[in-house]
């Protein structure tokens, strides 16, 4: 489905760029919405139904010579082909994001008050859908001068347990924000084009793309309404949002808005019961983490279930302060569950080792919680070596900091996918030409419990 050289700069990957100023204009203007697209027939899973392989999508060579730089054409949808600013590479996005970022800079301003339009995504009614193999491609002609995506398999981790249901598979993922990868976070070994956006976005993109989640969960989210959401809805999902109080994704030149969580689901698969937004709390203060929980009814089964993400506070000397917030998803999580009776799974990067408290809150919560990775060892006891692995002025890093917490008594693992070896990150470590995260993503395979009253 590879397209001409000519389309190297891809519409598709535009759409997004061009819709939402579509949509932020009509709305400025008062205009009644446009019709809503037809229903999709087709989820990202059918995806290997048709040839792609799920687990490792390598970039087949393109003979053609690359066109102009992607930026340059997005930015002339945004701004028009004969405009000073559409010979400008803007890396935090394009004028319309840039736009958002400052009206999100002034959130209890006049700006936000005058134009609260602004704030809300497209709505997905207007955008048309799209073919997962069509993105896919696109996204592999941007990246074709790329090495290819690492070869990453499922480990099978299924036991005596059967299912009649597909299984429902879970994506946690720290995508790395936009403004802190290239304003912050001082990637010392990673060059500053492996950041570029144009190209990193597509990178995201095929990572998702290839292992097709049913359930996308993300934190350090700052291209929410202007790549994700209308991108991800156009594929079939529903979306949420919630952006840190106080981002410092904001303190950031040509900053992107806030980063968050982002949580997506299928809607062909899931029905929305229940959403709640959480400011999480430490020592009865109101803090700069947030998380995400939803309740869904699974339209296979019948079966509810929350799903929650969450991105707990980071460095070193706030173990106190994780733990609170630990507590403070935990008594949530519980009134939202009503304890155990219906089943749960956590997504997040809590940016704790399993030596600490709030990893041991989590362990032994009356949740019931087991932490899916864990089933990778040899024992089924132990946590991977790492989940994010990176080099910045102040050292290397590397430690295991990103979980998928899910009820034992009601859910079964059938199996997770394999963390990248050294070998396969290389000296310079995350992120790189390779991939765009400094965080490894995570993906399990779930099924219920066929007995719904096995005891605890």
């Amino acid at each position: 489905m590879y397209q001409s050289p000519t389309r190297f700069c891809s519409a598709l990957l535009q759409r997004d760029v061009s819709s939402l100023c579509c949509v932020s204009a009509s709305r400025l203007r008062k205009q009644s919405p446009s019709p809503p697209a037809p229903p999709r027939s087709q989820s990202p899973r059918s995806l290997s139904e048709t040839g792609a392989p799920p687990t490792a999508l390598h970039r087949p060579p393109v003979p053609p010579p690359p066109p102009p730089p992607p930026y340059l054409a997005a930015t002339e949808l945004a701004s028009g082909p004969g405009s000073a600013s559409s010979r400008t590479a803007y890396p935090m996005g394009n004028g319309t994001s840039r736009l958002y970022g400052a009206i999100a800079k002034t959130l209890n301003g006049s700006a936000a008050t005058q134009h609260p339009e602004c704030l809300v995504p497209p709505d997905s009614g207007q955008l048309d859908p799209i073919d997962p193999k069509e993105l896919l491609e696109e996204c592999r002609a941007v990246l074709h001068t790329r090495p290819p995506r690492f070869q990453r398999d499922f480990v099978d981790l299924r036991t005596d347990s059967t299912s009649s249901h597909p299984p429902i598979r879970v994506m946690q993922w720290n995508i790395l924000a936009q403004a802190l990868g290239e304003g912050k976070d001082n990637f010392v070994q990673c060059p500053v084009e492996a950041l570029k956006w144009e190209e990193r976005k597509c990178l995201i993109l095929e990572e998702i793309l290839a292992y097709q989640p049913d359930i996308l969960c993300l934190q350090e989210v700052d291209h929410y309404f202007d790549t994700f959401q209308p991108l991800l809805s156009r594929l079939g999902y529903q979306g949420t949002f919630f952006p840190k109080p106080w981002s410092p994704c904001l303190d950031v030149e040509h900053n992107n808005g806030p980063d968050g969580c982002a949580l997506f689901f299928l809607q062909n698969r899931f029905k929305l019961v229940n959403s709640a937004n959480i400011r999480l709390t430490a020592m009865t203060l109101k803090t700069n983490q947030v998380a995400i929980a939803q309740t869904l009814e699974c339209k296979e089964t019948g079966r509810l279930f929350c799903i929650a993400v969450t991105h707990l506070k980071a460095r070193t000397g706030w173990e106190r302060f994780r733990s609170a917030q630990g507590c403070d998803l935990l008594q949530n999580l519980q009134n939202i569950t009503q304890g155990v009776k219906i089943p749960l799974i956590v997504c997040g990067d809590f940016n704790a080792e399993p030596t600490e408290e709030v990893y041991k809150h989590f362990a032994s919560s009356s949740l019931n919680l087991n932490s899916a990775y864990k089933l990778l060892s040899a024992d089924g006891q132990s946590e991977p070596p790492y989940t994010t692995w990176k080099i910045r002025t102040s050292g290397e890093c590397r430690h295991t900091l990103d979980y998928i917490w899910y009820s034992k008594h009601a859910l079964n693992v059938q199996s997770a996918l394999g963390l990248l070896t050294e070998e396969q990150i290389g000296p310079n470590r995350l992120p790189s030409f390779n991939y765009p995260s400094d965080h490894l993503s995570l993906v399990c395979d779930f099924s219920f419990n066929e007995d719904q009253d096995r005891l605890l």
